[in-house]
Protein backbone atom coordinates (compact mmCIF):
# COMPACT_ATOMS: atom_id res chain seq x y z
CA UNK A 1 0.00 0.00 0.00
CA UNK A 2 1.08 3.59 -0.53
CA UNK A 3 -0.02 4.70 2.90
CA UNK A 4 0.16 2.44 5.91
CA UNK A 5 -3.03 2.00 7.86
CA UNK A 6 -1.12 2.85 11.05
CA UNK A 7 -0.32 6.29 9.74
CA UNK A 8 3.11 5.41 8.32
CA UNK A 9 5.10 7.18 5.65
CA UNK A 10 3.05 8.34 2.68
CA UNK A 11 4.77 7.62 -0.65
CA UNK A 12 3.56 10.93 -2.06
CA UNK A 13 6.23 12.69 0.00
CA UNK A 14 8.90 10.71 -1.88
CA UNK A 15 7.52 12.19 -5.08
CA UNK A 16 7.54 15.66 -3.54
CA UNK A 17 11.15 15.26 -2.38
CA UNK A 18 12.35 14.08 -5.78
CA UNK A 19 10.39 16.81 -7.57
CA UNK A 20 11.91 19.43 -5.27
CA UNK A 21 15.45 18.35 -6.17
CA UNK A 22 14.65 18.39 -9.88
CA UNK A 23 13.11 21.83 -9.54
CA UNK A 24 16.24 23.04 -7.75
CA UNK A 25 18.35 22.10 -10.77
CA UNK A 26 15.91 23.18 -13.48
CA UNK A 27 14.98 26.55 -12.03
CA UNK A 28 18.53 27.01 -10.72
CA UNK A 29 19.87 26.96 -14.26
CA UNK A 30 16.95 28.81 -15.87
CA UNK A 31 17.09 31.53 -13.21
CA UNK A 32 20.88 31.31 -12.94
CA UNK A 33 21.70 32.98 -16.23
CA UNK A 34 23.14 35.94 -14.32
CA UNK A 35 26.49 34.25 -13.57
CA UNK A 36 26.74 33.14 -17.20
CA UNK A 37 25.70 36.48 -18.71
CA UNK A 38 28.89 38.55 -18.74
CA UNK A 39 31.29 35.59 -19.30
CA UNK A 40 29.18 34.45 -22.26
CA UNK A 41 28.98 37.97 -23.71
CA UNK A 42 32.75 38.45 -23.37
CA UNK A 43 33.67 34.98 -24.61
CA UNK A 44 31.37 35.03 -27.62
CA UNK A 45 31.84 38.70 -28.45
CA UNK A 46 28.12 39.47 -28.04
CA UNK A 47 26.78 42.82 -26.88
CA UNK A 48 24.46 42.94 -23.88
CA UNK A 49 21.54 43.73 -26.16
CA UNK A 50 22.26 40.78 -28.45
CA UNK A 51 22.68 38.28 -25.62
CA UNK A 52 19.64 39.74 -23.83
CA UNK A 53 17.62 39.14 -26.98
CA UNK A 54 18.77 35.53 -27.16
CA UNK A 55 17.94 35.01 -23.49
CA UNK A 56 14.54 36.63 -24.05
CA UNK A 57 13.72 34.24 -26.88
CA UNK A 58 14.86 31.40 -24.64
CA UNK A 59 12.45 32.53 -21.93
CA UNK A 60 9.64 32.52 -24.48
CA UNK A 61 10.58 29.02 -25.68
CA UNK A 62 10.68 27.89 -22.05
CA UNK A 63 7.14 29.21 -21.67
CA UNK A 64 5.94 27.72 -24.97
CA UNK A 65 7.25 24.34 -23.85
CA UNK A 66 5.12 24.46 -20.70
CA UNK A 67 1.68 23.76 -22.21
CA UNK A 68 3.24 21.04 -24.37
CA UNK A 69 4.81 19.50 -21.29
CA UNK A 70 1.48 19.65 -19.45
CA UNK A 71 -0.30 18.03 -22.40
CA UNK A 72 2.28 15.25 -22.74
CA UNK A 73 2.11 14.55 -19.01
CA UNK A 74 -1.65 14.02 -19.34
CA UNK A 75 -1.30 11.78 -22.42
CA UNK A 76 2.08 10.04 -22.09
CA UNK A 77 2.80 10.32 -18.38
CA UNK A 78 5.31 12.08 -16.13
CA UNK A 79 8.08 9.53 -16.67
CA UNK A 80 8.09 9.96 -20.46
CA UNK A 81 8.22 13.76 -20.25
CA UNK A 82 11.06 13.80 -17.71
CA UNK A 83 13.20 11.36 -19.72
CA UNK A 84 12.58 13.25 -22.96
CA UNK A 85 13.43 16.54 -21.28
CA UNK A 86 16.66 15.13 -19.84
CA UNK A 87 17.79 13.92 -23.24
CA UNK A 88 17.13 17.37 -24.73
CA UNK A 89 18.98 19.15 -21.89
CA UNK A 90 22.08 17.00 -22.33
CA UNK A 91 22.12 17.24 -26.14
CA UNK A 92 21.48 21.00 -26.19
CA UNK A 93 24.16 21.67 -23.54
CA UNK A 94 26.75 19.91 -25.69
CA UNK A 95 25.53 21.80 -28.74
CA UNK A 96 25.73 25.13 -26.87
CA UNK A 97 29.37 24.59 -25.94
CA UNK A 98 30.32 24.06 -29.58
CA UNK A 99 27.96 26.69 -31.02
CA UNK A 100 29.55 29.50 -33.02
CA UNK A 101 27.73 32.65 -34.02
CA UNK A 102 24.51 34.23 -32.71
CA UNK A 103 22.06 32.11 -34.72
CA UNK A 104 23.51 28.75 -33.73
CA UNK A 105 23.78 29.91 -30.12
CA UNK A 106 20.15 31.01 -30.26
CA UNK A 107 19.04 27.58 -31.49
CA UNK A 108 21.11 25.61 -28.96
CA UNK A 109 21.04 27.72 -25.79
CA UNK A 110 17.95 29.80 -26.45
CA UNK A 111 15.56 27.28 -28.03
CA UNK A 112 16.64 23.67 -27.44
CA UNK A 113 17.90 24.01 -23.86
CA UNK A 114 14.80 26.00 -22.89
CA UNK A 115 12.46 23.31 -24.23
CA UNK A 116 14.40 20.61 -22.39
CA UNK A 117 14.17 22.56 -19.13
CA UNK A 118 10.45 23.14 -19.72
CA UNK A 119 9.92 19.37 -19.92
CA UNK A 120 11.61 18.93 -16.53
CA UNK A 121 10.11 22.03 -14.90
CA UNK A 122 7.47 22.33 -12.15
CA UNK A 123 4.77 22.22 -14.85
CA UNK A 124 5.64 18.57 -15.52
CA UNK A 125 5.65 17.82 -11.79
CA UNK A 126 2.62 19.76 -10.53
CA UNK A 127 -0.03 17.34 -11.92
CA UNK A 128 1.42 14.25 -10.25
CA UNK A 129 1.73 16.05 -6.91
CA UNK A 130 -1.81 17.42 -7.22
CA UNK A 131 -3.09 13.86 -7.78
CA UNK A 132 -1.31 12.51 -4.72
CA UNK A 133 -2.40 15.26 -2.31
CA UNK A 134 -5.77 16.68 -1.29
CA UNK A 135 -5.54 17.61 2.38
CA UNK A 136 -1.98 18.96 2.16
CA UNK A 137 -1.91 20.04 -1.48
CA UNK A 138 -0.81 23.59 -0.67
CA UNK A 139 2.10 22.39 1.46
CA UNK A 140 3.16 19.78 -1.11
CA UNK A 141 3.16 22.28 -3.97
CA UNK A 142 5.04 24.79 -1.85
CA UNK A 143 7.92 22.35 -1.65
CA UNK A 144 8.36 22.87 -5.39
CA UNK A 145 8.76 26.55 -4.60
CA UNK A 146 11.29 25.56 -1.96
CA UNK A 147 13.21 23.77 -4.69
CA UNK A 148 13.03 26.86 -6.87
CA UNK A 149 14.33 29.06 -4.09
CA UNK A 150 17.05 26.58 -3.21
CA UNK A 151 18.03 26.68 -6.86
CA UNK A 152 18.48 30.46 -6.66
CA UNK A 153 20.23 30.27 -3.28
CA UNK A 154 22.62 27.44 -4.14
CA UNK A 155 23.03 27.53 -7.89
CA UNK A 156 23.77 31.25 -8.28
CA UNK A 157 26.92 31.30 -6.08
CA UNK A 158 27.84 27.75 -7.15
CA UNK A 159 27.66 28.61 -10.84
CA UNK A 160 29.56 31.84 -10.21
CA UNK A 161 32.37 29.92 -8.48
CA UNK A 162 32.46 27.18 -11.11
CA UNK A 163 32.55 29.64 -14.00
CA UNK A 164 35.40 31.59 -12.42
CA UNK A 165 37.29 28.33 -11.81
CA UNK A 166 36.84 26.39 -15.07
CA UNK A 167 34.83 28.58 -17.48
CA UNK A 168 31.20 28.73 -18.53
CA UNK A 169 31.41 25.91 -21.13
CA UNK A 170 32.76 23.36 -18.66
CA UNK A 171 30.26 24.50 -16.03
CA UNK A 172 27.34 23.95 -18.41
CA UNK A 173 28.56 20.47 -19.36
CA UNK A 174 29.03 19.56 -15.69
CA UNK A 175 25.49 20.68 -14.95
CA UNK A 176 24.11 18.54 -17.79
CA UNK A 177 25.92 15.45 -16.49
CA UNK A 178 24.69 15.98 -12.92
CA UNK A 179 21.17 16.67 -14.17
CA UNK A 180 21.03 13.38 -16.09
CA UNK A 181 22.46 11.36 -13.18
CA UNK A 182 19.67 12.61 -10.90
CA UNK A 183 16.70 12.88 -13.25
CA UNK A 184 16.84 9.47 -14.92
CA UNK A 185 16.63 7.40 -11.67
CA UNK A 186 13.87 9.70 -10.34
CA UNK A 187 11.82 9.27 -13.51
CA UNK A 188 12.25 5.49 -13.54
CA UNK A 189 11.86 4.62 -9.87
CA UNK A 190 10.04 7.42 -8.02
CA UNK A 191 7.43 9.03 -10.25
CA UNK A 192 4.04 7.28 -10.17
CA UNK A 193 1.08 8.89 -11.90
CA UNK A 194 -1.53 6.62 -10.28
CA UNK A 195 -2.34 7.89 -6.78
CA UNK A 196 -4.34 6.10 -4.06
CA UNK A 197 -8.09 6.61 -4.26
CA UNK A 198 -8.32 8.82 -1.19
CA UNK A 199 -4.85 10.38 -1.52
CA UNK A 200 -3.62 11.85 1.80
CA UNK A 201 -7.03 12.30 3.41
CA UNK A 202 -7.36 11.23 7.03
CA UNK A 203 -9.86 8.43 7.85
CA UNK A 204 -12.51 10.79 9.20
CA UNK A 205 -12.12 13.03 6.15
CA UNK A 206 -12.68 10.06 3.84
CA UNK A 207 -15.89 9.25 5.69
CA UNK A 208 -17.05 12.86 5.57
CA UNK A 209 -16.24 13.15 1.88
CA UNK A 210 -18.11 9.95 1.06
CA UNK A 211 -21.13 11.01 3.08
CA UNK A 212 -21.31 14.48 1.56
CA UNK A 213 -20.90 13.13 -1.98
CA UNK A 214 -23.95 10.86 -1.83
CA UNK A 215 -26.85 13.33 -1.58
CA UNK A 216 -25.34 16.14 -3.67
CA UNK A 217 -25.06 16.07 -7.43
CA UNK A 218 -21.50 16.78 -8.54
CA UNK A 219 -21.09 19.97 -10.55
CA UNK A 220 -19.80 19.27 -14.04
CA UNK A 221 -16.10 20.02 -14.45
CA UNK A 222 -15.40 22.57 -17.17
CA UNK A 223 -13.59 21.70 -20.36
CA UNK A 224 -10.44 23.50 -21.42
CA UNK A 225 -12.32 25.95 -23.63
CA UNK A 226 -14.78 26.72 -20.83
CA UNK A 227 -11.94 27.35 -18.38
CA UNK A 228 -10.17 29.71 -20.77
CA UNK A 229 -13.32 31.82 -20.95
CA UNK A 230 -13.49 32.37 -17.18
CA UNK A 231 -12.04 35.31 -15.29
CA UNK A 232 -9.98 33.45 -12.63
CA UNK A 233 -7.76 31.86 -15.31
CA UNK A 234 -6.80 35.27 -16.66
CA UNK A 235 -6.36 36.73 -13.18
CA UNK A 236 -3.87 33.98 -12.36
CA UNK A 237 -2.19 34.40 -15.75
CA UNK A 238 -1.77 38.17 -15.30
CA UNK A 239 -0.30 37.66 -11.85
CA UNK A 240 2.17 35.10 -13.19
CA UNK A 241 3.09 37.50 -16.00
CA UNK A 242 4.25 40.00 -13.36
CA UNK A 243 5.94 37.18 -11.45
CA UNK A 244 7.86 36.02 -14.53
CA UNK A 245 8.80 39.58 -15.48
CA UNK A 246 10.33 40.19 -12.07
CA UNK A 247 11.93 36.80 -11.41
CA UNK A 248 13.62 36.51 -14.80
CA UNK A 249 14.74 40.14 -14.67
CA UNK A 250 16.47 39.46 -11.38
CA UNK A 251 17.89 36.14 -12.58
CA UNK A 252 19.31 37.61 -15.79
CA UNK A 253 20.20 41.20 -14.88
CA UNK A 254 20.34 41.17 -11.08
CA UNK A 255 24.06 40.44 -10.91
CA UNK A 256 25.01 42.83 -13.75
CA UNK A 257 22.86 45.54 -12.12
CA UNK A 258 24.57 45.13 -8.74
CA UNK A 259 28.00 45.03 -10.36
CA UNK A 260 27.19 48.23 -12.27
CA UNK A 261 26.37 49.77 -8.88
CA UNK A 262 29.85 48.94 -7.58
CA UNK A 263 29.45 45.52 -5.96
CA UNK A 264 31.93 42.79 -6.90
CA UNK A 265 30.82 39.49 -8.49
CA UNK A 266 31.01 37.51 -5.24
CA UNK A 267 28.98 40.03 -3.23
CA UNK A 268 26.42 40.33 -6.04
CA UNK A 269 25.96 36.56 -6.28
CA UNK A 270 25.67 36.24 -2.49
CA UNK A 271 23.06 39.00 -2.44
CA UNK A 272 20.96 37.26 -5.07
CA UNK A 273 21.55 33.90 -3.42
CA UNK A 274 20.43 35.25 -0.05
CA UNK A 275 16.98 35.90 -1.52
CA UNK A 276 16.65 32.21 -2.34
CA UNK A 277 18.17 31.10 0.97
CA UNK A 278 15.66 33.07 3.02
CA UNK A 279 12.85 31.90 0.75
CA UNK A 280 13.66 28.24 1.48
CA UNK A 281 12.55 28.73 5.07
CA UNK A 282 9.71 31.14 4.33
CA UNK A 283 8.09 28.59 2.00
CA UNK A 284 7.66 26.19 4.91
CA UNK A 285 5.61 28.80 6.77
CA UNK A 286 3.73 30.01 3.70
CA UNK A 287 3.00 26.43 2.65
CA UNK A 288 1.34 25.59 5.94
CA UNK A 289 -0.58 28.86 5.88
CA UNK A 290 -1.85 28.16 2.34
CA UNK A 291 -3.87 25.17 3.59
CA UNK A 292 -5.38 27.18 6.44
CA UNK A 293 -5.73 30.81 5.22
CA UNK A 294 -7.41 32.10 2.08
CA UNK A 295 -4.87 31.51 -0.69
CA UNK A 296 -5.68 34.68 -2.66
CA UNK A 297 -4.84 36.89 0.34
CA UNK A 298 -1.42 35.28 0.76
CA UNK A 299 -0.78 35.62 -2.97
CA UNK A 300 -1.67 39.33 -2.92
CA UNK A 301 0.63 39.94 0.06
CA UNK A 302 3.49 38.19 -1.71
CA UNK A 303 3.14 40.34 -4.81
CA UNK A 304 2.80 43.54 -2.77
CA UNK A 305 5.93 43.10 -0.65
CA UNK A 306 7.92 41.75 -3.59
CA UNK A 307 7.01 44.81 -5.65
CA UNK A 308 8.22 47.15 -2.93
CA UNK A 309 11.38 45.05 -2.68
CA UNK A 310 12.23 45.66 -6.33
CA UNK A 311 12.18 49.41 -5.77
CA UNK A 312 14.46 48.92 -2.76
CA UNK A 313 16.89 46.59 -4.51
CA UNK A 314 17.71 48.98 -7.32
CA UNK A 315 18.51 51.73 -4.76
CA UNK A 316 20.91 49.79 -2.51
CA UNK A 317 24.40 51.22 -2.25
CA UNK A 318 25.96 49.56 0.80
CA UNK A 319 26.50 45.91 1.62
CA UNK A 320 24.12 45.95 4.57
CA UNK A 321 21.41 47.57 2.43
CA UNK A 322 21.81 44.83 -0.17
CA UNK A 323 21.57 42.05 2.40
CA UNK A 324 18.63 43.70 4.18
CA UNK A 325 16.69 44.12 0.91
CA UNK A 326 17.53 40.54 -0.08
CA UNK A 327 16.36 39.19 3.28
CA UNK A 328 13.02 41.01 3.18
CA UNK A 329 12.52 40.10 -0.47
CA UNK A 330 13.36 36.47 0.23
CA UNK A 331 10.52 36.17 2.73
CA UNK A 332 8.00 36.68 -0.09
CA UNK A 333 10.07 35.56 -3.07
CA UNK A 334 8.56 32.07 -3.11
CA UNK A 335 5.00 30.95 -3.22
CA UNK A 336 3.36 32.79 -6.10
CA UNK A 337 3.72 29.85 -8.48
CA UNK A 338 2.69 27.25 -5.90
CA UNK A 339 -0.32 29.30 -4.81
CA UNK A 340 -1.35 29.94 -8.41
CA UNK A 341 -1.27 26.22 -9.28
CA UNK A 342 -3.16 25.37 -6.08
CA UNK A 343 -5.81 27.98 -6.89
CA UNK A 344 -6.18 26.56 -10.40
CA UNK A 345 -6.67 23.08 -8.91
CA UNK A 346 -9.20 24.44 -6.40
CA UNK A 347 -11.25 26.25 -9.05
CA UNK A 348 -11.00 23.92 -12.06
CA UNK A 349 -10.15 20.51 -10.61
CA UNK A 350 -7.22 18.13 -11.01
CA UNK A 351 -7.96 17.01 -14.58
CA UNK A 352 -7.10 20.36 -16.17
CA UNK A 353 -4.45 21.61 -13.76
CA UNK A 354 -1.46 20.50 -15.87
CA UNK A 355 -2.61 22.17 -19.09
CA UNK A 356 -3.98 25.28 -17.35
CA UNK A 357 -0.82 25.66 -15.29
CA UNK A 358 1.25 25.31 -18.46
CA UNK A 359 -0.80 27.99 -20.20
CA UNK A 360 -0.61 30.43 -17.30
CA UNK A 361 3.11 29.73 -17.01
CA UNK A 362 3.41 30.73 -20.65
CA UNK A 363 2.34 34.18 -19.45
CA UNK A 364 5.04 33.91 -16.79
CA UNK A 365 7.65 33.33 -19.46
CA UNK A 366 6.33 36.01 -21.80
CA UNK A 367 6.91 38.38 -18.89
CA UNK A 368 10.38 36.87 -18.48
CA UNK A 369 11.10 37.27 -22.18
CA UNK A 370 10.17 40.96 -22.11
CA UNK A 371 12.17 41.73 -18.96
CA UNK A 372 15.23 39.76 -20.12
CA UNK A 373 15.35 41.89 -23.26
CA UNK A 374 14.32 45.13 -21.55
CA UNK A 375 17.00 44.85 -18.88
CA UNK A 376 19.81 44.89 -21.44
CA UNK A 377 18.26 47.27 -23.98
CA UNK A 378 17.10 49.86 -21.45
CA UNK A 379 20.49 50.00 -19.72
CA UNK A 380 22.37 50.48 -22.98
CA UNK A 381 19.82 53.06 -24.17
CA UNK A 382 19.21 55.09 -21.00
CA UNK A 383 22.21 54.17 -18.84
CA UNK A 384 20.03 53.16 -15.89
CA UNK A 385 18.43 50.02 -14.49
CA UNK A 386 15.42 51.96 -13.21
CA UNK A 387 13.40 51.43 -16.39
CA UNK A 388 13.39 47.63 -16.07
CA UNK A 389 13.42 47.24 -12.30
CA UNK A 390 10.89 50.04 -11.75
CA UNK A 391 8.56 48.38 -14.27
CA UNK A 392 8.87 45.12 -12.34
CA UNK A 393 7.87 46.83 -9.10
CA UNK A 394 4.85 48.49 -10.70
CA UNK A 395 3.65 45.26 -12.31
CA UNK A 396 3.90 43.39 -9.01
CA UNK A 397 1.81 46.02 -7.23
CA UNK A 398 -0.85 45.65 -9.95
CA UNK A 399 -0.71 41.85 -9.55
CA UNK A 400 -1.41 42.24 -5.84
CA UNK A 401 -4.64 44.11 -6.58
CA UNK A 402 -5.70 41.57 -9.23
CA UNK A 403 -5.06 38.64 -6.88
CA UNK A 404 -7.43 40.06 -4.28
CA UNK A 405 -10.23 39.64 -6.84
CA UNK A 406 -9.67 35.89 -7.26
CA UNK A 407 -12.53 33.60 -6.13
CA UNK A 408 -12.39 32.22 -2.60
CA UNK A 409 -11.60 28.59 -1.99
CA UNK A 410 -14.56 26.27 -2.39
CA UNK A 411 -16.10 27.93 -5.46
CA UNK A 412 -17.79 25.37 -7.71
CA UNK A 413 -15.85 24.30 -10.79
CA UNK A 414 -18.67 24.97 -13.20
CA UNK A 415 -17.75 27.73 -15.67
CA UNK A 416 -20.44 30.12 -14.53
CA UNK A 417 -19.42 29.70 -10.89
CA UNK A 418 -15.75 30.28 -11.64
CA UNK A 419 -16.55 33.42 -13.54
CA UNK A 420 -18.81 34.70 -10.80
CA UNK A 421 -16.12 34.13 -8.22
CA UNK A 422 -13.97 36.82 -9.71
CA UNK A 423 -16.64 39.48 -9.48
Amino acid sequence: MDKQESGGWYFGWNIVGAATVLTLLTVGLRMGIGPFFLPMADGLGFSRSLLSGIVAIGMLCYGLGMPLAGYLVSTRGTRFVLLAGTAIVVASSIWTVFARGPFEFLLSFGVALSIGLAFTSPVALTPVISRWFTRQRGMALFFLSTGSMAGIALMTPTLTFAISAVGWQETLLGFAALFALLTVPVALFVMRDEAPEHTDLLPHQIIEKSASAKPAAKAPAPGLGDALRTLPFWQVALGLFACGFSMNLLGTHGMPMLMDHGFDATTSSLGIGLIGLVAIFSTLVLGRMSDQVERRNILAAIYLVRGLGFFALVMVGAHWELYAAATIGGIVWAGSIALSSAILADVYGIRLVGVLYGLTYLGHQIGGMISSWLGGWAFETFGTHWVAFGSAGALLLAAALISLRLPPRGVLRAPHAAAAGGR
